[in-house]
This record gives C-alpha cells, structure tokens and sequence, in this order.
C-alpha cells in the first residue's frame, strides 16, 4: 500500500508543471537555444550544435520571435523575417501565440525560467531551450 501511496504521490510531482505568471514573462525576452526534443513516445532528439538561435522581444505580452545565426565574433547574423507572438496567461496556465502572413500555431509553456525554457506544441513535441553561450574567437 506504502509504495502505491508513494507512486501516485510521484506521478503528480513529476507530471505538474509551472505555474506561469505576468512576472516569468519577462523571462522570454532574449536569446533561446534549443537543447533537446522530448517525443510523445519517450524518445529524445538532442541538439548539440545550432546553427540557428532564437530570439524573443516581448512587450506587455506581444511582440516577436526570430531566428538568428551566431557568428564566430560573438554578434548574430539575422534579416527581417519574424513571427509575431502574443503570450496568453489563464489561470495559471501559459501559451505562446504565433502569426506569420502563412500560417499560426500555439506553443504552452511548461517552464520558463531566467536560464530554461520549456514548451509543448500540438503535436505534442516538448521543446527544451537553454540559454546559449556567446562563443568568440580571440
């Protein structure tokens, strides 16, 4: 009976995710680096190199998402191409809206942290982003 208690008790640990506030939005802001892909079966693609990086500006829950390239001296390479995004807060609950003149799709935020960024889109592909370190040839 103890170790039914205890797995149940676990299960909801480990399946709750964050409570997303107006406060962690502000986290969003800057540049994201994915880590890894979680597939709906279990499996894990992991991204060791990137050659493209993820920018958020976020103003009072909408503004924009692009992808830039890091170059070698620190800085990023990126063009006009963006996607606007409004961040919607329920209960606790948190999605990112995209819109570009082609096409829209949701993202939840499962975490969002100052250094880690983890979220869910439709097809329930979890996407996990770290912060990237700035590399410089010197």
């Amino acid at each position: 009976m103890k170790k039914i208690l205890f797995l149940i008790v676990l299960g909801s640990v480990l399946s709750c995710k964050q409570k997303i506030t107006d406060a962690d939005i502000s986290n969003l802001n800057g540049y994201w680096e994915i880590e890894k892909v979680e597939l709906p079966d279990g499996d894990e693609k992991e991204y060791k190199v990137n050659e493209t990086i993820d920018f958020f500006k976020i103003e009072g829950n909408k503004g924009f998402r692009k992808k830039v390239m890091p170059q070698l001296d620190g800085t990023y390479l990126t063009n006009d191409i963006q996607e606007d995004v409004v961040v919607v807060l329920k209960d606790g609950d948190a999605a990112i809206q995209y819109k570009t003149t082609y096409a829209s799709w949701n993202e939840e935020i499962i975490e969002l942290t100052k250094d880690k960024l983890v979220v869910k889109n439709e097809q329930d592909l979890e996407y996990h982003y770290k912060r990237p370190v700035k590399f410089s040839v010197k």
